[in-house]
């Protein structure tokens, strides 16, 4: 089914001393962008997040630019400029570490000039047809990312009404909301993560079709959906994104078993230890600290692993091998979803399997799992534990004790030692007399 063509609403402009962006608040290697390309001949604007940033106080992370002129035009403006993309064909202009996008304006009917494939649903896999300001604004995801700060005269430029949406704190798809999902099903997250970020309120007929839809988001590529996942969780706003996924039905889309060991969890302790690591999370994030993703996704899938290890566990297999397939079996799953790099997956497992350790304390065992090298993150995830059961807090402060007197934590408790180490003791073999030959003659 093609995407309806929205009209755009009455052209609303908003004069320099009606709004609050100020190019202070803009980055330089942005203006510099758009003062060439406006003193060129070219119509050029910021837009999209960054200009809805603004608007409520934000600082932007990136800054993109729109502009009538065509991608192999803007790389002649610029020497640090490359052309990207297959989808949509965009420019980038490069600053040392910082990358400014240029788009050129689209549109969304195609006259042939274009370059534009959609597939049976709608879903769009190229899309460079060339378009006026007003055709690149209809067709953009929300209406709070479609208004245009003009750099000839350092206006706001609204066509669909996004500047009262950011002032009401409303997030609203431009057009049909089931038609622009079909598009590009990925949107049904990007309105969660959104309304997670700033605080917005979804639409109602922007969220309704969001439940009966999810299931498109099997269509939608596992290392796009990855990405996803990593801006939604890795941001700061991990607790709300989550809270949005399970509200809007798109929890069983994204991670299947998670939402279905969540469901079958009628004590609800699963759930307060994801949502207590997803707080931790936002945490460190406030306060600039590093974030995992191997952490993340331990914390996401673990009552996926757990109710997968009860299940292996009941069939008579022995913990450490149930331990290692549960693992396995969980993590190939979640990759028909979501494409976990190797270099985050088996550290989450790791994460996972040094659970059963923490029950050890032999001495040459509490040894060896200190020197892990995945002890740190184990044991945070240990601590994290204690959000779904109090059972852990013996675990907890004998390996807070050894990290600091090994010793000392073992020496606190001699009794479970010696048994351990008692029934771990290897048998001493007897040595076999070796029959001499002259013996066997």
């Amino acid at each position: 089914m093609p995407t309806q063509d929205p009209s755009p609403s009455a052209l609303r402009i908003i004069p320099r001393d009606q709004h609050p962006i100020s190019r202070r608040a803009i980055s330089p290697n942005a203006l510099r962008v758009l003062y060439r390309l406006h003193e060129s001949g070219y119509r050029a604007c910021l837009v999209g997040g960054a200009v809805r940033d603004l608007l409520i106080g934000l600082a932007p992370k990136d800054f993109d630019v729109a502009t009538d002129a065509t991608p192999e035009q803007v790389k002649q403006l610029f020497r640090n400029c490359r052309l990207i993309g297959r989808r949509f064909r965009l420019a980038h202009v490069v600053f040392g570490r910082e990358i400014i996008e240029v788009a050129t304006f689209r549109a969304n009917v195609d006259d042939g000039s274009g370059d534009r494939q959609v597939v049976d649903g709608g879903m769009v896999l190229r899309d460079n047809v060339y378009g006026t300001i007003e055709d690149d604004a209809v067709r953009r995801d929300f209406t709070a990312n479609a208004l245009y700060y003009d750099i000839s005269d350092f206006s706001v430029r609204d066509y669909v009404g996004g500047f009262e949406d950011v002032s009401n704190r409303v997030l609203r798809l431009i057009g049909d909301p089931e038609a622009r999902y079909r598009e590009d099903p990925v949107r049904m997250l990007r309105a969660v993560r959104l309304s997670a970020k700033l605080g917005f309120d979804i639409e109602p007929g922007t969220a309704a079709p969001l439940p009966e839809l999810a299931p498109l988001l099997a269509e939608a590529a596992p290392a796009r959906l990855f990405e996803e996942c990593l801006k939604m969780f890795l941001a700061g706003h991990a607790v709300a994104s989550f809270e949005g996924l399970d509200r809007h039905g798109l929890l069983p889309a994204l991670f299947p078993e998670t939402a279905a060991a969540l469901a079958a969890n009628r004590s609800g302790a699963l759930r307060r230890m994801l949502v207590e690591g997803l707080r931790s999370t936002d945490q460190r994030v406030a306060r600039d600290e590093p974030v995992s993703p191997a952490f993340l996704f331990a914390v996401l899938l673990w009552p996926a692993y757990c109710r997968t290890l009860i299940g292996l566990q009941a069939q008579g297999l022995h913990a450490p091998e149930a331990e290692r397939r549960a693992a396995d079996r969980v993590t190939l799953h979640q990759l028909e979803r979501v494409a976990l790099p190797r270099r985050f997956s088996l550290p989450m497992q790791e994460i996972w399997l040094m659970q059963g350790r923490f029950s050890q304390r032999q001495r040459k065992r509490v040894t060896r799992t200190l020197s892990h090298p995945r002890f740190r993150a184990a044991f945070d995830f240990l601590v994290l534990r204690r959000a779904a059961s109090p059972a852990h807090e013996e675990d907890i402060a004998f390996w807070q004790e050894a990290q600091q007197d090994p010793d000392a934590a073992i020496a606190s408790h001699p009794a479970d030692v010696a048994a351990a180490e008692e029934g771990m003791a290897p048998r001493r073999r007897r040595r076999r007399r070796r029959r001499s030959h002259a013996a066997g003659e």
